[in-house]
């Protein structure tokens, strides 16, 4: 078994986290980061309510973990790679880093607020110190900060004086300013506009160290599975995918109880913080599963692959499409589509990407934003790591070389 081959199986999750990604994400983009949670302000229909609340249990903060997960996979078998070809990798680790930074927080500034590269580039810093640990170490870290971080979900928050006031002010000038703005009165509306929760500095910086841990368990947990090499073979694990997935029910059942109990209950908190990443760890399994039992040929599978292996350019793609749609220097949507609407639009535009990705990768090897990535991290116009160069054998005595392995290729 080759350790450094590419997986296919992870590829075709990772495309399907998207789809369920930009579900999610839809939200924020017809309503904004704060109007999302606020639907009475734009006098939602009991369809609008129902269909906010399944995408609550069933997508939102769960279809993000599992590209988490894959992160830390993938970091793995990228540290994997450049040692079998005889590099160092933390070089690679810090470029890539830096750019996922720049070019997080150009996609934020300039598209869409929403982005999540940034904190990836950042956090992948972090995380480099944990490549090294013993499967064992890291599965206890994860486990010990996914206790942790849903013990801080317990109790509830009453709302500050004035912030009530201070919602309804700011969700209904993002309605007239993202609904009607030009690119540039939101671009100034984002920057300049005060937020309307008014924490205590204390409490904010108290969110800022916390915020890296919330995420941290799902990123531990995929090195663990990348170091005991899961998703190579994936007929050969259907058993173990099958017990995995049965985590589906429990995060299913952990985060209706939040949204039943609603937000102010003191549970709630915990529930939705521990059910999500479950949910997510169970989505993952049952896809795996599913793609085990599947034909490599089918379209849907190939679809995702594509998807899965051009993500960073798909995940731009989604922002640039849907700010067109909904912003006001687009279609100006913003607000006026419905939950449900919303939620089969995301569809349709995935559905337009993983085709455009079919066809792009029948003629390139990975996507245009990918390639770049690849440049950067690797410091090649082939976007491929070269190996070190063997010393010449003339150098050496023979005696000193016995059994030598293939070269690196």
């Amino acid at each position: 078994m080759n350790p450094n081959k590419r997986s296919t199986a992870v590829d075709a999750i990772r495309g399907l986290s998207l789809l369920g990604i930009l579900m999610a994400n839809m939200l924020i983009f017809q309503y904004g980061m704060f109007g999302k949670d606020e639907l009475h302000y734009f006098q939602p229909s009991t369809l609008d309510q129902i269909s906010h609340d399944m995408l609550k249990v069933f997508v939102e903060g769960s279809f993000m973990p599992i590209f988490t997960f894959l992160f830390g996979y993938s970091m793995i078998k990228m540290r994997e790679s450049l040692i079998n070809k005889g590099l160092k990798y933390g070089r690679s680790f810090f470029r890539r880093s830096v750019l996922l930074i720049v070019l997080g927080l150009l996609h934020s500034i300039f598209i869409w607020e929403g982005d999540i590269l940034l904190f990836y580039g950042a956090i992948g810093l972090f995380l480099v110190l944990f490549v090294k640990r013993k499967v064992k170490t890291i599965m206890i870290w994860g486990v010990l900060l996914l206790t942790l971080v849903s013990l801080f979900g317990y109790g509830s928050v009453e709302p500050v004086a004035g912030e009530t006031e201070r919602m309804e002010s700011y969700v209904k000038q993002s309605i007239e300013v993202y609904g009607s703005g030009t690119y540039s009165e939101i671009l100034n509306f984002r920057s300049t506009e005060e937020m309307p929760i008014d924490l205590p500095d204390w409490l904010m910086l108290l969110v800022i160290l916390i915020a890296p841990l919330m995420s941290a368990p799902m990123f531990l947990f995929g090195m663990v599975a990348a170091k005991r090499g899961r998703f190579l073979h994936p007929s050969m694990e259907i058993k173990l995918y099958l017990r995995w997935a049965l985590l589906v029910p429990v995060g299913l059942g952990l985060k209706t109880a939040a949204v039943m109990l609603g937000a102010t209950h003191s549970w709630s908190g915990v529930f939705t913080m521990l059910g999500g990443p479950l949910l997510a760890l169970g989505y993952l399994y049952l896809f795996a599963s599913l793609y085990a039992f599947s034909s490599q040929q089918s379209i849907v599978i190939r679809a995702f692959e594509a998807v899965g292996r051009m993500s960073l350019t798909n995940y731009l793609s989604q922002s640039v499409v849907c700010v067109l749609i909904f912003y006001g220097f687009g279609l100006g949507w913003f607000g006026k589509l419905g939950v449900l609407q919303g939620t089969l639009l995301a569809v349709l535009i995935y559905s337009v990407l993983a085709a455009g990705s079919l066809l792009w990768l029948k003629r390139f090897r990975s996507g245009p934003v990918e390639r770049l990535l690849r440049m950067g991290t690797y410091w090649s116009w082939s976007g491929r790591a070269k190996p070190k160069e063997a010393a010449p054998v003339a150098a050496v005595p023979a005696a000193e070389f016995p059994g030598d392995g293939p070269p690196a290729t």
